[in-house]
């Protein structure tokens, strides 16, 4: 049963399920949260709640406790009965796409305040103020992920499952670019691209999903597949609409699956590299996808470059079309 209640209260915070229940408060200190007890009448708030400790007391009535403790008292049931009822109204992953969402949002407030964030993003050719926006493109500068989220009432367990925050408290994305996977809702995971050499780029635990932003390009009759989300960003940015990425050279089997689905051309814009890993790495791709009906074409960059430095070394659309034109089987 110990950990019964461990795992309910890491999916689903005191403060989440007060609001499902329509509660209110407004803030009262760094992590307090103050309204009106849902226990009993009063006009004037006493009931608060600590989203850092996941407990709540009430000045006016005296009642305190946890999430399962609050349930027993607002619905008059038994310890056992209450853990019952929540379990049966929290599905496994509860919480998780909003706290991503939200720390997607915190990220997203933060890039403009952080002109080395900017800086990077120049350097990478992105620079329209409206694509960023469009893919949420943010920044973790470190320091303010956890009180942010913790003072909207989330657990620092839940937290930590989900890979926002190490096991000191710490941004787990710290330093870096963010890109919402996807940009559209709901998010299934946070890619953090870092500034410098110090830290490694990485995604937050669990599947990196299907293929990047491919409702958008799903019925195009040709599609430009890229390796990242770089490329991706100064590809949409130089005007061609029928760009998805695959967020490295090998596709999972939900991304091959969404290739495969339809008619249409594959032009692959894999990295030139000089150990060649990413032309082998498209023309095994371009093998499998002709197995299945599917047209595909390794796009053959200068070598040495990818479609994001291919742009930022003076490389235009005209010239990039060029290129797909020259496009190999």
């Amino acid at each position: 049963m110990g950990e019964d209640v461990e795992k309910l209260k890491q999916h689903r915070s005191l403060l989440e399920y007060l609001r499902e229940q329509n509660w209110t408060g407004r803030p009262a200190g760094r992590f307090e949260i103050v309204g009106l007890c849902p226990l009993h009448d009063e006009t004037q708030p006493s009931f608060y709640v600590n989203s850092r400790k996941d407990v709540f007391y009430c000045h006016g009535c005296g009642h305190g406790g946890d999430l399962i403790r609050f349930v027993q008292l607002s619905r008059h049931l038994s310890f056992r009965e209450s853990l019952a009822y929540l379990s049966s109204r929290t599905p496994p992953d509860t919480g998780s796409a909003v706290v991503l969402e939200q720390a997607a949002d915190f990220y997203q407030q933060q890039l403009d305040q952080y002109p080395e964030a900017l800086a990077y993003l120049r350097q990478r050719g992105v620079h329209d103020p409206a694509l960023i926006r469009e893919l949420r493109i943010g920044y973790a500068p470190g320091g303010k992920l956890r009180r942010h989220l913790t003072a909207q009432g989330y657990s620092f367990a839940l937290l930590q499952r989900l890979g926002l925050i190490d096991a000191r408290g710490a941004d787990a994305l710290y330093h870096r670019i963010v890109f919402p996977l996807e940009p559209s809702r709901p998010i299934v995971n946070l890619y953090g691209r870092s500034l410098g050499s110090a830290f490694a780029h990485r995604f937050l635990p669990g599947s990196k999903g299907g293929l990047y932003a491919w409702k958008k390009v799903q019925h195009y009759p040709e599609v430009i597949l890229v390796e990242g989300l770089f490329d991706y960003a100064v590809l949409r940015q130089a005007g061609f609409p029928n760009v998805t990425c695959s967020l490295g050279t090998h596709l999972n089997s939900d991304q091959f699956r969404q290739l495969c689905h339809g008619q249409r051309t594959v032009y692959l814009a894999f990295d030139c590299d000089p150990n060649q890993s990413g032309q082998q790495a498209a023309q095994k791709l371009a093998c499998r996808l002709s197995a299945h009906g599917i047209a595909a074409r390794r796009v053959l960059l200068p070598e040495g470059h990818d479609p994001d430095s291919f742009f930022v070394a003076g490389g235009d659309a005209q010239r990039f079309h060029s290129l797909l034109e020259t496009a190999q089987p």
